[in-house]
């Protein structure tokens, strides 16, 4: 990773492209980060490596407490980070899929300004995007001029599917009338994407409208949001949440399969079966989502499976 920054550093000198980017939590992107400037990943290193991860984390926050009163050392501060990876990196454009508030964070906290955009190659691709002047955490930013966007039937969430009218959209699909007629409605894209407009005008996406598990008491569960939170787990290094048919009740079943890292589960936890166990402790799960009480897992089952060099995998049943 450290020599593709460097290439598309050298290439670009300011600006870089990022597609398709998924959101990285904060602390593991610190982690990450102080491997780098360890330049290792040495196991008998470990001690110095904890060392080089909580200073970034202390410059991160005294950075961001003087930032709050007009004076930005970011950069400076995180000279030694920024030197490591990309020293001419200031911005970064992220597409492809919503980042994580967190992930954000953390680029903003070295100096990287990062900044969001939304479309879809049938649009031509942009529909919104932040700039430097007009830009809120989480959202893609506003439309572009001379493109419409609304929500089409919003719940009492304000969520609901994304709709666009403008030049730059597509005139239908090649030879597809059927597709063509099913996203093109009285002059209306429809994305198939979920989101919300807040009440500065802002765009945010919240996911997919065929991902959205709907429970049998009417609620909506947008399997996204459950996944950043999953992830910000240490030992979870990737996650899906799905809905399972339940025959018991005609209901669907909510549930979370992870990848977990077995080198830090053991770290923290000792053993697989202490690890198991505390997994199934909601006031455990309580703390590790950070207070989100909403979950609780309340059943699990435990599975080998190749992943590539990954053969961790764990499923759990959730409660909301």
């Amino acid at each position: 990773m450290t020599r593709e920054f460097e290439i598309i550093s050298e290439a670009t000198q300011n600006y870089i492209l990022c597609s398709g980017t998924k959101g990285y939590e904060d602390l593991k992107l610190m982690s990450t980060l102080a491997k780098i400037i360890m330049n290792e990943d040495d196991k008998s290193n470990r001690f110095k490596y904890k060392k080089k991860y909580t200073l970034i984390k202390i410059m991160s926050w005294i950075s961001n407490l003087l930032l709050k009163f007009g004076i930005d050392i970011r950069r400076k501060m995180m000279k030694p980070v920024l030197d490591s990876f990309a020293p001419n990196l200031r911005i970064l454009i992220a597409g492809g899929a919503p980042m994580s508030k967190d992930a954000i964070k953390g680029f903003l906290n070295l100096g990287i300004n990062l900044l969001q955009g939304y479309g879809l190659t049938e649009t031509s691709p942009v529909l919104a995007g932040e700039n430097d002047k007009y830009k809120k955490l989480g959202s893609v930013g506003f439309p572009l001029p001379g493109i419409d966007i609304k929500i089409d039937n919003p719940g009492k969430d304000g969520i609901g599917e994304i709709k666009a009218k403008a030049p730059t959209v597509m005139l239908g699909y090649y030879e597809n009338e059927e597709a063509t007629n099913e996203v093109l409605k009285d002059g209306w894209f429809y994305t198939g994407d979920l989101g919300y407009i807040d009440k500065d005008g802002f765009l945010f996406i919240t996911g997919r409208k065929k991902d959205v598990i709907v429970l049998k008491n009417g609620k909506n569960i947008y399997p996204e949001e459950l996944e950043i939170l999953i992830n910000k787990l240490p030992y979870v290094e990737e996650s899906i949440v799905i809905g399972k048919p339940d025959p018991k009740d005609d209901d669907l079943t909510l549930l979370a399969k992870i990848v977990y890292n077995k080198d830090i589960m053991k770290e923290k936890y000792y053993s697989e079966k202490e690890f198991f166990l505390k997994l199934l402790t909601p006031k455990c799960v309580h703390k590790e989502f950070g207070g989100y009480n909403r979950i609780r897992v309340y059943d699990y089952e435990k599975r080998y499976k190749k992943i590539g060099k990954r053969e961790c995998l764990c499923m759990g049943k959730l409660l909301l």
